[in-house]
């Protein structure tokens, strides 16, 4: 069990000490975190696929190797399993591993690949994010560095191609990991957000009550919705989509990373004593 920082400690000389069950902060991944997308004009710029044509382009040349098949032909069988994986995230609060889309596109053309050639094409979609990593949110690693000295830390994200261990390594990459005692992923967890198993995983890591936890996140649904439902603290990220700001139920609104410290103290200090 982590325990987390001294909630109790002085921020400056003089101040007095707060007192707040408010002990843990989890975090969405993408748009939060990560700039999601940002590293597809890095692609471009060096010639590469975007990650979408490269899945079926991949897969197209797997077929090949045992069997003509077009392109056209193998990028419609993939669309049809993006659509069934959407459904299954969307209606279900599932994220299938990659291996299932996989399954499904293969079952839309009829055909099958063995399974060592299955297993290559999943480790090869799931390291894309690897080989050309996308930029992280302006001033998201200060303010984590600064969250992480007075609450327990803990990401809560979907995983929607890549994986679980991938997405640790991705923060390993960016020097991140350190600010972080537990990490919750959807294909791990066998849930996605706004499922209540998510931000249980997350408490249970960080070995504090759900209630005694906020999350952060750009979604109504998955990040506003999911924890407040559980008697959590949420607050809508928009430094890069805003697409929910109008309306939303959020104990409070972030427009940029460097101010997420201030905003998350700021419901602690309206946080009730356990």
């Amino acid at each position: 069990m982590h325990h987390h920082p001294d909630r109790q400690r002085r921020r400056h000389q003089g101040e007095p000490i707060r007192v707040t069950n408010l002990k843990a902060v989890s975090l969405d991944l993408w748009d939060t975190i990560i700039d999601d997308d940002s590293d597809e004009p890095k692609r471009k710029a060096r010639g590469l696929r975007s990650k979408r044509a490269e899945r079926r382009h991949l897969l197209w040349q797997a077929l090949q190797r045992h069997g003509e098949t077009s392109l056209d032909e193998v990028s419609r069988a993939f669309d049809a399993a993006d659509a069934a994986f959407a459904k299954a995230w969307r209606v279900n609060a599932v994220t299938w591993k990659i291996e299932q889309r996989l399954d499904v596109a293969l079952m839309q053309l009829g055909r099958e690949l063995p399974a060592d050639e299955l297993e290559g094409l999943a480790l090869a979609f799931g390291r894309m994010e690897l080989e050309v990593m996308p930029d992280l949110i302006d001033g998201i690693d200060e303010a984590l560095k600064t969250l992480a000295k007075s609450y327990a830390l803990c990401v809560v994200s979907d995983a929607i191609v890549t994986p679980g261990p991938a997405l640790r390594m991705l923060l390993e990459r960016y020097h991140l990991s350190r600010y972080f005692h537990g990490f919750a992923f959807s294909d791990e967890v066998g849930r996605s957000k706004p499922h209540p198993s998510m931000f249980e995983s997350a408490a249970r890591q960080l070995g504090v009550a759900v209630t005694e936890m906020a999350h952060v996140g750009d979604r109504e649904l998955n990040d506003i919705e999911g924890p407040r439902a559980l008697g959590m603290k949420a607050v809508l990220f928009t430094a890069k989509r805003q697409a929910d700001k109008g309306g939303t139920a959020a104990d409070a609104v972030c427009h940029r990373a460097r101010d997420l410290p201030q905003v998350i103290d700021a419901l602690a200090a309206k946080a009730p004593v356990a």
